[in-house]
């Protein structure tokens, strides 16, 4: 099966998470300056979560890109990931509405720990599909970035414990590390795509 399809249906429901986030965006009481700022935190929130659902589109377009075929797994393993992303809205509200306390801002860490890992699986999915040597496995060498991610989420989960604020700050810096699209794969795809050979990142911490 050709990637098309997954790349569109994956794209769709990425648009609607987006969109259900923006529909939940609450309408200050107030219309002034002072009404508007009564909300900045909603808009924060709504800033990382945004962050995040951006950050996976980009680095999913680019990973779907070296994949030439797809199989059942695959399938499977995207969808997988697709759920843990639906749910952002749902978390990020909860949090938002919660005033950023314990135990919601612990789920939404939750959440995006296991949509982090969802995403290594569809990687190793993929990887599987073309073999050791595939493309996507020279393309992102030993991936320290990707593997230490989940790690600091589960930092930012204990922070969270002591202070939701340590919390959401631990999230925010993975978002800052994952900001730009993950350059080791756009260097792949850009050299497969003029024919000329492109050699693996050899600093995984680079994008």
């Amino acid at each position: 099966m050709s990637t098309g399809r997954l790349e569109a249906f994956s794209d769709g429901v990425l648009a609607i998470i987006i969109t259900i986030m923006v529909l939940e965006l609450r309408i200050p009481e107030d219309p002034s300056w002072r009404g508007l700022l009564s909300v900045v935190p909603t808009l924060l929130s709504y800033l990382l979560s945004f962050l995040y659902v951006g950050i996976y589109w980009n680095n999913h377009h680019h990973l779907i890109q070296l994949a030439a075929t797809v199989n059942g797994a695959i399938l499977w393993a995207n969808l997988h990931l697709l759920f843990w992303l639906s749910l952002i809205p749902f978390t990020t509200r909860w949090s938002d509405e919660s005033h950023l306390a314990q135990v919601p801002v612990m789920v939404y860490g939750i959440n995006l720990l296991l949509a982090s890992l969802a995403f290594y699986l569809l990687q190793r999915s993929i990887r599987r599909n073309q073999g050791r040597d595939g493309p996507l496995a020279r393309a992102l060498g030993r991936d320290w970035k990707g593997r230490g991610s989940p790690f600091i989420y589960v930092v930012g989960i204990v922070l969270a414990i002591v202070d939701p604020l340590l919390g959401v700050a631990t999230f925010s810096v993975v978002a800052l590390i994952w900001l730009v699209p993950d350059r080791r794969l756009e260097r792949f795809v850009a050299g497969s795509h003029s024919g000329r050979p492109t050699a693996p990142a050899t600093n995984p911490l680079t994008k």
